[in-house]
């Protein structure tokens, strides 16, 4: 009974040749043979505990983003493509199709008006097919004016200088060959005095409550901070970012930016900003045992006794005289200078996307009673913290959420924020500006893939592209009877990587040449 069970040991052999452990099954067939096979796809999972394979090659290509992007020396090319024909053709499509939806609209056909929107949806897909980016006009008219807030800075912040941005992106040279960028840690403000394993001393005074809003808001002053230092600097200013938690449970980054800048600016920079949530208030609950109720007359939620609907979004906000929450960093500021190509530089690289293959929860995974009791604690909070305009808890404060519809249970909301696995930390771990190097990661992905087609072409291996116009590909069914076992496709997946490694290791030999650097000739030979 303790000897190795036969799927282990299929998963241990795909875990050391790179294979995905949990690939999800694609029908593919060819429309001109008529041929049908079962093709593994991988699950292209993040996190080492799901597929250790495929979150080790995400990881790769993230610290190849990182290392191309942070000490570039010319600015990347972002010249976009010029529109086709096909681009023209199917926009001004649409441009009619918008038209004639706002007119049946107006005059109240609604089955005319949904059949032309999954039309309008039809094109916009096939726009983005042939190559195209941003975000397109709205169909719908604003049926309300939207509310602008004062941007004057507050009175209890300092004030920046400001300057006008310039398109550069690359940082400044230094004695013509030393061009520097820098490294930088930013964290929350303090809600009360903590142990060294991350719990509070005193769990009564710790502020739970403005800790768990700072946690819902962290990236939008994130996105702040960088805008500010933008304008403090005067160029465009490139980031590579990751957020991860501390052992208080609170997130903190760290950025790698290109270029730079004076440690006294960063400090200043991280002091003077800011972010103002003009959300309704919530710090106190409405309903606690008897919830709202979803109305299918008038398909909004009401108040259980009163029959009397929720005050609405819209004008919960046009209501909002003072930010409901304001959220600054903390005193603790690191930041250092790296140079480009040294060891240092792949060390802090790696720094940076140390914990990216770990799950938030097994980050802040707590060892301790204290620390699970804090964790419940900070939980409990987040529960009744709302974290967007369509969260389910702004039912609990008597507000309706944007989108509210039957399906949706007051204070229940799917929200990572929400879980007690992430502890309102950011969905979004990683955080790359549009011109840090030029590429996305389909991009990156892409260059790694034709690098080592390049090295099998040196030794006569051709990889031609195959043509996938003619193919069909479907997601099979859980419970399709044809679908090959998943241990019978991991398998295959394993022969197949088996023989790519040796072509490559073939090319990197060829590539390396004979030991000593001297061609193995009979001349040679003879000359000895």
């Amino acid at each position: 009974m303790r000897q190795a069970l036969a799927a282990d040991v299929v998963k241990a052999t795909a875990e050391k040749y790179g294979v995905c452990v949990r690939p999800f099954t694609m029908e593919v067939g060819d429309r001109d043979t008529g041929e049908l096979r079962y093709v593994p796809v991988p699950c292209g999972s993040t996190v080492e505990s799901v597929c250790l394979s495929c979150a080790r090659k995400a990881k790769a290509l993230r610290q190849a983003q990182c290392r191309e992007g942070w000490h570039m020396t010319e600015e990347p090319d972002l010249t976009p493509d010029a529109p086709t024909d096909a681009h023209t053709e199917l926009m001004t499509l649409r441009a009619d199709l918008v038209q004639l939806y706002r007119d049946v609209t107006s005059a109240g056909d609604q089955v005319e008006a949904e059949e032309l929107r999954a039309e309008i949806v039809s094109v916009d897909d096939e726009l983005r097919q042939l190559g195209m980016r941003g975000r397109l006009p709205s169909i719908d008219l604003p049926t309300k004016k939207v509310v602008k807030r004062s941007t004057k800075r507050r009175q209890d912040a300092p004030n920046l200088p400001t300057r006008k941005v310039t398109k550069a992106t690359v940082g400044r040279e230094y004695a013509g060959k030393f061009r520097p960028s820098m490294f930088v840690t930013l964290t929350c403000d303090t809600y009360g005095r903590v142990r060294g394993d991350g719990s509070p001393v005193d769990p009564s005074t710790y502020d739970y409550r403005r800790a768990a809003r700072d946690a819902v808001h962290f990236s939008a002053l994130i996105d702040r901070w960088y805008q500010n230092m933008r304008r403090v600097v005067g160029w465009d200013a490139q980031y590579f970012a990751t957020v991860e938690p501390q052992k208080r449970a609170a997130p903190h980054l760290h950025t790698a930016i290109r270029g730079s800048i004076s440690h006294d600016v960063i400090r200043m920079v991280t002091a003077a900003t800011y972010h103002q949530v003009w959300w309704p208030n919530h710090d106190q609950v409405v309903y606690v045992d008897r919830m709202p109720l979803w109305d299918m007359g008038s398909r909004a939620f009401v108040d259980p006794e009163t029959r009397e609907p929720l005050t609405s979004w819209e004008d919960a906000v046009d209501q909002v005289e003072h930010p409901a929450h304001v959220v600054t960093f903390g005193e603790q500021v690191h930041s250092k200078g790296i140079l480009g190509g040294t060891e240092e530089s792949g060390r802090h690289i790696g720094y940076l996307t140390k914990y990216l293959t770990k799950s938030t929860g097994e980050v802040v995974e707590a060892s301790t009673a204290r620390q699970a009791d804090h964790h419940d604690r900070l939980h409990a909070e987040l529960s009744v913290t709302p974290c967007s305009p369509r969260c389910a808890v702004w039912l609990l404060y008597g507000v309706e959420p944007k989108g509210a519809n039957g399906k949706m249970s007051p204070g229940r909301c799917k929200g990572r924020a929400h879980r007690r696995a992430t502890l309102g930390l950011p969905g979004r771990r990683v955080l790359v500006s549009r011109k840090w190097s030029g590429k996305t990661l389909v991009d990156h992905k892409a260059d790694r893939k034709a690098f080592v087609k390049q090295a099998l072409a040196v030794v006569g291996i051709e990889k031609p592209e195959p043509d996938t116009s003619r193919l069909l590909w479907r997601k099979v069914e859980s419970n399709d009877p044809s679908v090959p076992p998943r241990d019978q496709l991991v398998m295959r997946a394993i022969a197949e990587r088996i023989t790519w490694k040796a072509e490559y290791d073939r090319a990197l030999l060829a590539a390396a040449g004979p030991p000593g650097g001297v061609p193995e000739t009979s001349a040679t030979r003879d000359a000895a």
